[in-house]
């Protein structure tokens, strides 16, 4: 019973995995074993979200598929997706794995009466292909600096002034010659192939470009007819294919030498080189300068100095510095000279104030400037002194001066004496 369990369920030592972990191995055979490719369908159950996705599913009569277009695929979609719309679309498949659910990631949709011309376009593709006229052994590179260019495209349309405005707006230097054709329509295609005829008959031109803006597929469907694919591949003439927006697709893209995604890139992709030129000779031209300027400058210093020497080697020059180092010698003489003079003077200075310190004369008027101070001292405290600031002695009858109240008697009399007088006093 045992071996029979194992036989069924395998041996006893294989791992089990968790949800995620076999989720995530389908997602990856999946995404991995099935290439991206185009699908048909009826639209339903559409949802547009806020944040600019689209979901919806595709169905035929015996299934449905999950579907997701999101914003940055949705904003260059040319149909408007409704419930019950036949749609064809291209993308690849992938795992929703929160829901381990699989749906497909549209990146283009195109309408299912355009189905036919999408096959006849793969069919085409697929035999120019293996013919190897898209072989990128054949393809030669652009010139870097054309001088002469010839447009391919309608001459009314907006993908020339793009073009030239382009061109204009990077300052290129070139001449561009406008081969006027149909690019869409009955007949479009065979005026092409006449430019490009035409275009290697004149032999005027470095550079071809063909090509015109954006559209549908059926607008764009003269760059997949095989007369014209076929010259763009044998155009002696380099050749770029600028044809409609970055998402689409022709033959001519893969025939010619260099792919562009638009007109305007293809302007971009031509002028690129000279742009590039300009400024590499605009930093040359910068050095060149500096270059200059920096020789200039060295060679005058050169004269400069040749001159000082030249100068100083003459005979006036040296008489020049005879006379410079004598007019040197005779100030620093000078300076000498009164610095010595001035030294002895003040010596003599100070011996003369040594001696006046010291001498008769000088403690004879020293003493007399002290006893003049002295007797200024002893003229302030006199009797005269004191009654000349204002005050006045009381005396009594024996001329005694009177101190103090105290030792009066009513009815005594007193003398006061005043800076100007004596005045007679009866104490009360």
């Amino acid at each position: 019973m045992k071996k029979r369990d194992e036989s069924l369920f395998g041996g006893a030592d294989d791992r089990v995995e968790s949800v995620s972990e076999f989720t995530r191995r389908v997602k990856t055979l999946l995404e991995s074993g099935l290439r991206p490719g185009w699908v048909r369908g009826e639209v339903s159950n559409l949802r547009a979200q806020a944040s600019g996705h689209v979901y919806f599913s595709l169905k035929d009569a015996g299934a449905q598929l999950s579907a997701v277009l999101f914003r940055g695929d949705a904003v260059k979609q040319s149909v408007k997706l409704r419930d019950g719309l036949q749609i064809v679309v291209y993308g690849e498949v992938s795992v929703y794995e929160a829901r381990g659910q699989y749906q497909l990631i549209v990146r283009a949709v195109i309408e299912d009466g355009v189905g036919k011309l999408q096959r006849e376009f793969e069919v085409l593709k697929k035999r120019l292909a293996d013919e190897g006229l898209f072989d990128a052994a054949r393809k030669r590179a652009i010139p870097e600096l054309p001088a002469t260019v010839g447009f391919i495209t309608s001459p009314t349309g907006a993908a020339v002034q793009d073009f030239l405005r382009i061109l204009t707006r990077r300052g290129w230097r070139g001449r561009v010659v406008v081969l006027p054709a149909k690019v869409q329509g009955e007949g479009a295609a065979d005026e092409m192939v006449a430019m490009l005829a035409l275009a290697q008959a004149l032999g005027i031109f470095d550079l071809l470009v063909i090509g015109r803006g954006g559209g549908s597929l059926e607008d764009l469907w003269a760059f997949n007819e095989e007369p014209l694919v076929r010259a763009v591949a044998a155009c002696a003439v380099p050749v770029i294919s600028a044809v409609g927006h970055e998402i689409d697709f022709t033959l001519c893209d893969f025939a010619a030498d260099v792919r562009a995604e638009t007109p305007s890139a293809a302007a971009e992709l031509i002028s690129s080189h000279f742009v590039a030129a300009l400024e590499r000779a605009d930093r040359a031209r910068t050095a060149m300068v500096g270059a200059l300027d920096g020789a200039m400058e060295r060679a005058q210093e050169r004269l400069d100095h040749a001159r000082s020497r030249l100068r100083l080697l003459s005979p006036a020059g040296q008489i020049e510095q005879c006379q410079l180092r004598l007019d040197d010698f005779a100030n620093r003489l000078g300076s000498a000279l009164r610095a010595a003079v001035q030294e002895k003077r003040q010596a003599l200075a100070e011996m003369l104030t040594q001696w006046q310190r010291h001498s008769p004369e000088a403690r004879v008027q020293l003493e007399s400037h002290r006893l003049l101070s002295l007797w200024k001292r002893l003229q302030a405290a006199s009797p005269a002194s004191v009654l000349n600031r204002g005050f006045a002695i009381v005396r009594d009858e024996a001329g005694r001066p009177v101190a103090a109240r105290k030792g009066l008697r009513p009815g005594q009399r007193l003398q006061t004496e005043f800076k100007d007088g004596i005045l007679p006093v009866k104490v009360e």
